[in-house]
């Protein structure tokens, strides 16, 4: 062998060694920094961050790019070759620690559970009135959440047979996964509902001939009638006795619901209203409930308080008089009446001043 040829095997040795230290060096860096640098070491505190649904991966990291939570997107994007299954990654709020490498946010992107919240639906409030309350908490729309409280087919898995799920949304504060869709938050609500009125209760609905819609149009009008617990069960009790004899429930509620909007008060030509919740034109119960009653409201009709009670009216400073005759009750209301138009002097005095 010539001392050229060996010169030359040497320069390709040595060529080989810088290249293999090169491309070892580089995949030492490429590790360090996917696995041991912090993504963005300008963040010493938690950042928070909303993901949206539907983004795609590359939109997440675009979120998380625009959050200041990483600088560069090259170093997910490169992760997302090695850990394909770790880009599904859910929609919700997440709370990001600092100081983590790219693959350590990376996981904990994947492998954090949903952000939940305290959801609260309103006791007695309408089916819209619910859905704003709830979209505005969530990732839906109001008229998808709607949508949702109206799938029939939705609804039978519940063995609701209603247009929609007017009075079986529990009012309730729920522990909720934000991430949620609408049908999804809509099926949590039933479920909270079905749990709540269970065999017991069925049979306690039976017995008074009752079905469960029947039960939730009633306390849906006992809950609008009084904010006061203690007195839902003999409210509930009156509008029995009523319906015990075939007396008219007459009940202002119901007229509000059938008018829509924003409660008022009622005229006496509101009271003409054509409509089946229009308690004063019909008999028995209207056709379902004009609210989301309370679990107070529901156990009060089928829990009534027994008496001879067949009227009630407000007070007019909480509470209601409750009277046996209609002579009693009327003196009840002129006295209601008193009390009011005291109120709205004093009103009118306070606005002077």
């Amino acid at each position: 062998m010539t001392t050229s040829n060996l010169s030359s095997i040497q320069i390709f040795k040595r060529i080989s060694l810088i290249l293999l230290a090169a491309v070892t060096a580089l995949i030492l860096i490429g590790y360090y920094f996917l696995f041991h640098a912090t993504f963005n070491a300008e963040n010493t505190t938690h950042q928070k961050v909303t993901i949206e649904r539907g983004l795609s991966y590359r939109g997440i990291l675009k979120t998380l790019q625009d959050n200041r939570v990483i600088n560069h997107r090259e170093p997910l994007l490169v992760l997302a070759y090695l850990y394909p299954n770790k880009t599904n990654i859910k929609p919700g709020r997440y709370n990001i620690p600092p100081n983590l490498s790219s693959d350590a946010l990376l996981t904990f992107l994947y492998e954090h559970k949903q952000d939940e919240l305290k959801l609260r639906v309103p006791e007695g409030v309408r089916l819209e009135v619910v859905a704003k309350w709830v979209a505005s908490n969530m990732d839906f729309t109001t008229d998808e959440f709607m949508s949702a409280c109206q799938d029939t087919a939705l609804l039978r898995r519940y063995d609701i047979y209603e247009k929609s799920a007017e009075g079986y949304l529990l009012p309730d504060t729920y522990k909720i996964p934000w991430g949620l869709t609408a049908e999804e938050t809509a099926e949590f609500l039933l479920r909270k509902f079905v749990t709540f009125f269970d065999k017991t209760l069925k049979k306690k609905a039976e017995s008074k001939g009752f079905s469960i819609h029947d039960v939730l149009t009633l306390a849906s009008i006992v809950e609008a009638e009084s904010p006061l617990q203690k007195e839902r069960p003999l409210i509930a009790g009156v509008y029995l006795n009523r319906l015990r004899i075939g007396m008219r429930l007459q009940a202002d509620p119901t007229i509000q619901y059938a008018l829509g909007g924003q409660p008022r008060r009622l005229l006496y030509k509101d009271l003409e209203i054509d409509s089946p919740y229009n308690t004063y034109k019909h008999k028995g119960l209207p056709p379902g409930p004009i609210g989301n009653p309370s679990k107070s409201s529901i156990l009060a009709v089928l829990n009534p308080q027994p008496s001879d009670y067949y009227y009630f009216v407000a007070t007019g400073s909480g509470g209601h008089n409750f009277s046996k005759t209609a002579a009693e009750h009327q003196r009840h209301v002129n006295k209601y009446r008193r009390v009011m138009r005291k109120k709205r002097r004093e009103a009118r005095l306070n606005q002077q001043r």
